[in-house]
């Protein structure tokens, strides 16, 4: 097929070594500031080429913050940090209108979620209230600010942190918030051998910050939504697509399951499948593509029963289960 079929059909046939090396360069870069993880760094990347917003968990000292900087540094893009606190409000976020004294007018004054990164440090840590505030910017890609929209540039993501181990001044995610998040990654302790390489790398210098300054910029803002688009393009089986479903209706009706994921789920699936097919170097979205990502796509759109929490069982135990008894297609 020729490059002009491929864009009639929207049909991605073979992807270009031009991209694969790009997204190993990306890779590579991010790996300069963050020893070890790979497979959190690259479901970060499976979350930026599905053009979704990721919630990393994990506790103090793993990284979350320098992982969401280097990946910022690679492609170029305007970061922006938010330190949610209780007392955050949400025109904090979003912005709003000021009277300006010389200009004798009113003037908008846009917030930091006006960038391509933002970076919502300790997001359970702010109320109800304020985290409602990135509801509209998740979704619509827009702020509205006394009535009026602003569109955001593209690519925007979020790259939400927070601590599992602290309840105290902590509020949890409102389930339609957490909808929103395209993945919900575990980033868990290193290895021996990275921890002991990290620990070397750091004492290196003074304090005990990671440097992100050798990254190289790979890629630009414009660049990032050719790939968003190259990846979207990527060709999808119907059998793809109904296992993805059979994936998440199981899910739904499984037992011990309270509340399973919605549609949204499935629509998750295929997107963050096709994401991972391309950084696989794969022109085609495989059942083994949409096994890698089930975890982190759709953990955060379950609660179990309070029995089954009881025993010990965590959403990633149920979704181990149901990818054994969903058959697969063979394709």
């Amino acid at each position: 097929m020729s490059v002009t079929e491929r864009e009639e059909t929207g049909i991605a046939t073979e992807v270009p070594a031009e991209i694969i090396d790009h997204l190993k360069g990306l890779e590579r870069e991010i790996q300069k500031a963050v020893i070890g993880q790979t497979s959190v760094i690259r479901e970060v990347i499976v979350g930026l080429l599905a053009a979704g917003h990721v919630l990393v968990e994990g506790v103090p000292g793993l990284g979350k913050t320098l992982l969401v900087r280097a990946l910022a540094a690679a492609v170029g893009g305007r970061f922006s940090r938010v330190q949610f606190t209780p007392d955050l409000m949400p025109s904090d976020i979003s912005g709003h209108v000021m009277f300006d004294m010389k200009r004798d007018a009113f003037r908008v004054r846009k917030g930091p979620v006006f960038c391509n990164f933002l970076l919502a440090d300790e997001i359970n840590r702010a109320p109800a209230k304020t985290q409602s505030a990135l509801l509209e910017v998740m979704q619509e890609q827009q702020v509205t600010i006394e009535g009026n929209a602003y569109k955001l540039e593209r690519p925007f993501l979020v790259l939400a942190t927070q601590n599992p181990i602290e309840q105290e001044g902590t509020y949890p995610l409102p389930q339609a918030q957490l909808d929103r998040f395209l993945l919900k990654i575990f980033i868990d302790y290193p290895a021996q051998e990275e921890e002991q390489a990290l620990v070397q790398h750091v004492t290196r210098g003074v304090g005990d910050q990671l440097d992100i300054s050798a990254i190289k910029q790979l890629l630009n803002p414009e660049q990032i939504v050719q790939l968003q688009q190259y990846a979207a393009s990527l060709r999808v089986d119907d059998q793809i697509v109904a296992y993805a479903v059979r994936i998440v209706r199981t899910a739904r009706d499984w037992s011990g399951v309270e509340v399973g994921p919605g549609p949204r789920g499935s629509i998750a699936l295929l997107r963050a499948g096709r994401a991972h097919a391309l950084l696989s170097g794969n022109h085609f979205v495989t059942p083994d593509d949409i096994k890698a990502v089930t975890p982190s796509v759709l953990r955060h759109r379950m609660k179990l029963t309070t029995d089954l929490e009881i025993e010990g069982y965590k959403p990633d135990d149920v979704l181990a289960d149901i990818l054994i008894n969903v058959e697969a297609p063979r394709i």
